[in-house]
């Protein structure tokens, strides 16, 4: 009884293996991440199929572009600070202090953090209206429609793809 029980078990284990192995061609293959070549086509893309769904003229284009040059000037200071201010957070969670002490400067971290990305919220706003000004009235108004196509878009995406990190605040329990 003990052989045909070892037996059945060993048989179970070695078709389970096979199936598995089976089934691995089903399973989705993690990618690479893009090289920087294929992000930086893959933006210019989404860059000419924006200012084409816009109609932009080329005068329109080239000041696009010098207003999004000067706005990553203005944001890049902000962004690093907040990339600063985010290891630095990370880096009182690993120390060795008392829990008391982590709390409290993890506080004091967030209200600094709150008001940088309040400032980079203010630099996009700024950047948005000096892009709407070039613009004829038409062309806000598809761009208030692509806005709005936009926000419709990832609302739907965020119901059916909740973060999947319990931690991250838009995580669905």
């Amino acid at each position: 009884m003990k052989k045909l029980a070892i037996l059945l078990c060993t048989l179970t284990l070695i078709a389970g293996n096979v199936y598995a192995a089976d089934n691995t061609e089903n399973l989705p293959q993690k990618k690479n991440p893009p090289t920087k070549e294929e992000m930086i086509k893959a933006r210019q893309a989404r860059e000419a199929a924006f200012e084409q769904k816009l109609g932009l003229t080329d005068e329109q284009k080239t000041q696009a572009r010098e207003l999004r040059k000067q706005g990553f000037e203005k944001m890049k200071p902000v962004m690093e600070q907040i990339k600063a201010k985010r290891q630095e957070a990370r880096a009182v969670k690993q120390s060795k202090i008392s829990v008391e002490a982590q709390e409290e400067k993890l506080i004091v971290i967030d209200k600094e953090l709150q008001e940088l990305e309040k400032q980079a919220s203010a630099i996009r706003k700024q950047n948005m209206k000096d892009f709407e000004s070039i613009l004829s009235g038409d062309q806000k108004k598809t761009l208030k429609n692509m806005k709005k196509e936009g926000r419709e878009k990832f609302e739907r995406e965020r119901r059916l793809n909740p973060h999947p990190c319990p931690h991250h605040p838009h995580f669905e329990k």
